[in-house]
């Protein structure tokens, strides 16, 4: 059955056939669409919003329609949709009452996944996205011309999705709507697990089923990787063999002689130094990450020195503790942390780089995570010295969880909320002063409100 189902997609996926994807803006959905149109496909495609991610598709010469409408398929041999976009979708409805195929975002990439020797799936809760940058910068330093799908801007390759020539794919792998499990991985990785996307996961244990079953999609002769130090991750991996990595000593790659800011330490993979890296980024959770990179690097046989120059090299992905510019002489950083474990690990970065006082921004995303993380948002943001909310970014939502930011900052001491990112901007420029540091906080669109204040 499900060998059916891949034929049929495959079929679809040839040059001259036209290809409309709804949703076309996301993260996974601009790639898959570039890399589409680049294998001689007919690309359209259709968004609630215009958006960075559309008017870059459309300066690349795909068509975008901004809204949704069935008159927008006209011409489609297939649909493809993200995972928000829902049967009542007009042209979701349009499609089917017509005959014209739908598919799923991530059965697409699954079926070109197959095309691949080498197929590295990066998971996780938390730093996917870092991670799986950080592979691709060792692959490319390697020379390994990989195929690359991230949910982020890499500096590198100037954009998040790469199509290559080499027998490996490296992609980010999301488990929203149990995306991953339509993914081919002959490398698993699997960097953490927290209780998230509860609108559709039903509790953490629902989401470490999830990743069991991603785990569980290798084949023999394959390789999971994943970290020693979860205890989630190894709840969920009981009786699966797989390859630890993490910051103590048990695991099988691990770290030895840490600096003081997690930046440079020797990488020590089953018993033996394979590198020491200087990173180029802040963070203990970045030195987790890049201790998974080199996991994989090793596995598929790169050189230690060629991994430490990659990851020296190696200064972020888009909007993960992004410099931006000044405001009144205060540095303005960006990143996309929109979790309270993301939260945690994105302030205890920004502590160790010795600014007198740190300023967040923070913009949540939807109104369901807002809702069931609610405690752990405001502990999180009680530790920073001034906190300005932006009201909460619905994403897919509407606020049937009659929940705002301003309930937020009623429990936050000091906090300001605004209705406008405008009214967030000019609070920030009365607040800055040197010596500050400023991040814009979230996965939505705070990222405008740093790029206004630095005069961009």
């Amino acid at each position: 059955m499900a060998s059916n189902k891949t034929d049929r997609i495959r079929s679809y996926l040839v040059p001259g056939k036209r290809v409309h994807l709804v949703g076309i803006g996301g993260v996974s959905m601009r790639p898959l669409g570039l890399v589409l149109r680049g294998r001689g496909l007919e690309i359209t495609g259709s968004d609630m919003n215009a958006s960075v991610s559309t008017d870059e598709l459309i300066a690349k010469g795909i068509r975008v329609f901004i809204g949704h409408s069935a008159r927008n398929i006209e011409g489609a041999d297939c649909i493809v949709r993200t995972a928000a976009a829902h049967n009542d979708n007009p042209e979701i409805a349009a499609a089917r009452a017509k005959g014209i195929p739908v598919f799923e975002r991530a059965q697409v990439w699954g079926v070109i996944m197959q095309e691949f020797e080498n197929a590295i799936c990066v998971a996780g809760t938390h730093g996917k996205t870092t991670t799986t940058s950080m592979v691709t910068q060792i692959f490319m330093e390697a020379g390994r011309d990989p195929t690359v799908m991230i949910g982020g801007f890499l500096p590198l390759l100037g954009a998040g999705h790469r199509v290559g020539r080499g027998d490996t794919i490296i992609a980010e792998s999301c488990e929203y709507c149990n995306s991953f499990l339509n993914f081919f991985p002959t490398v698993a990785v699997i960097g953490n697990i927290e209780a998230d996307h509860l609108d559709f996961f039903k509790d953490l244990a629902d989401i470490q089923r999830s990743f069991r079953a991603f785990a569980g999609l290798v084949p023999e002769g394959g390789l999971v990787i994943a970290n020693g130090d979860d205890a989630n991750t190894v709840q969920a991996l009981e009786g699966i063999e797989y390859t630890t990595f993490g910051l103590d000593g048990h695991n099988d790659v691990h770290g030895k002689g840490y600096s003081a800011d997690w930046r440079q330490f020797d990488v020590i993979c089953h018993g033996r130094k394979y590198c020491r890296v200087n990173l180029g980024v802040y963070g203990k959770y970045n030195a987790c990450n890049a201790l998974a990179a080199c996991a994989v690097a090793e596995h598929f046989g790169i050189d230690g020195a060629v991994a430490a120059k990659a990851l020296r090299e190696f200064t972020g992905a888009g909007r993960r503790l992004e410099y931006k510019g000044e405001c009144n002489g205060a540095k303005v950083y960006d990143d996309y942390a929109h979790h309270p474990g993301e939260l945690h690990a994105l302030i205890g970065a920004v502590r160790s780089m010795g600014f007198e006082r740190v300023i967040f921004a923070f913009q949540p995303h939807t109104y369901s995570r807002t809702k069931a993380l609610f405690y752990d948002f405001v502990e999180e943001l009680k530790t920073v010295d001034k906190v300005v909310l932006a009201e909460i970014y619905a994403a897919r939502e509407s606020n049937t969880y009659r929940i705002s930011s301003f309930d937020l900052a009623a429990q936050i001491p000091g906090s300001d909320c605004y209705d406008t990112l405008p009214e967030v901007a000019a609070r920030l420029r009365e607040l800055a002063r040197p010596g500050d540091v400023i991040v814009t906080v979230g996965a939505g669109d705070i990222y405008k409100v740093g790029e206004a204040i630095c005069g961009k």
